[in-house]
């Protein structure tokens, strides 16, 4: 087995650096589908790189070995992976896929979940006020989603900024954020390296709400002012989430006060500055490093393919 089966499992050591380069840096809508795809295919080309490990370990194996017809004395000759290696990597695929399975069940019971609520929620114009006097705002998911906006928000908020709350979080329901958010979770849950992918997505997707904010108003300092506002209420108010995993709210997470909650300084102070560029260099370092990835599992995949097909001769 040649060292390209090794290397999809060491570029997600990079998703750190990209995943601040491309969130800080980028357009928020780029940022995001970005972010999403690495997210994805990193997970998807380490797990079959494990896999593939994985495999020159059992064909060792006699009992396995004779389900394909292989020489197990072959295999032995012909393969230069440690056997040690192979059994640890067949570990890690096995965790891997635990945890996708899990995240997969989670998300859709959230998903469901936020679906019914939503359906059982009388909305005008998808518009969902609940009298709360703690101040809350966000997004749920649904056919057709809802926007749910407690009274003390409204309160907390002018009148000028209710339009930019709206315009925020109805961002959320027609980018369909939620599901790159869910993306690059379960991209993150089939290797742990890629969980700064997975949190810069959850910061890119407010980004982008903030920016279509903009976008409608025409003033950005005033949604800087009103994620601010926001923020600073939510944080003296402690807000406590009652709804399920899949609502996104205009304070950059689902759950906890401002004090956890350090991309909101980093949004405002983006809303304060220029709209950001497609910066393309970053665009194309991001594809290469993902095309390298796919290029190599698929070539450990075709060295397994002949592996198996000298074995058994």
């Amino acid at each position: 087995m040649r060292i390209l089966v090794y290397l999809p499992l060491l570029l997600p050591l990079l998703a750190p650096l990209g995943a601040q380069q491309l969130a800080e840096r980028c357009e928020p809508r780029l940022a995001t589908w970005l972010l999403t795809a690495s997210a994805l295919v990193l997970a998807v080309a380490s797990t079959v790189s494990l896999g593939v490990l994985a495999a020159t370990g059992l064909i060792r194996m006699p009992l396995f070995a004779g389900l394909g017809h292989w020489s197990v004395s072959s295999a032995r000759r012909d393969d230069p992976t440690e056997l040690s290696v192979a059994l640890l990597a067949g570990l890690l695929l096995g965790g891997a896929l635990v945890m996708v399975v899990r995240m997969f069940w989670r998300r859709i019971r959230s998903l469901a979940a936020a679906a019914l609520d939503a359906a059982c929620m009388p909305a005008r114009e998808g518009l969902v006020v609940v009298d709360d006097p703690a101040p809350d705002a966000f997004a749920l998911p649904g056919l057709p989603g809802r926007v749910v906006v407690s009274s003390g928000m409204l309160h907390t908020l002018d009148e000028s900024e209710h339009g930019i709350l709206l315009a925020h979080e109805r961002a959320h329901l027609a980018a369909h954020h939620y599901a790159f958010v869910a993306l690059a979770q379960l991209g993150a849950a089939a290797n742990p390296l890629l969980r700064p992918l997975a949190a810069a997505v959850t910061y890119t997707t407010e980004r982008w709400a903030d920016e279509n904010a903009a976008a409608v108003t025409g003033d950005r300092a005033r949604v800087a002012r009103a994620v601010g506002k926001a923020a600073l209420a939510a944080r003296d108010a402690a807000v406590r989430s009652r709804l399920p995993g899949a609502a996104l709210g205009i304070f950059g997470r689902r759950r906890g006060p401002l004090a956890a909650a350090g991309p909101v300084p980093r949004r405002v102070a983006a809303l304060l500055a220029p709209p950001p560029g497609r910066r393309p260099v970053l665009a194309c370092a991001t594809a290469v490093v993902l095309f390298v990835a796919a290029w190599s599992s698929a070539e450990a995949a075709h060295d397994l393919h002949e592996l198996l097909e000298t074995i058994g001769a």
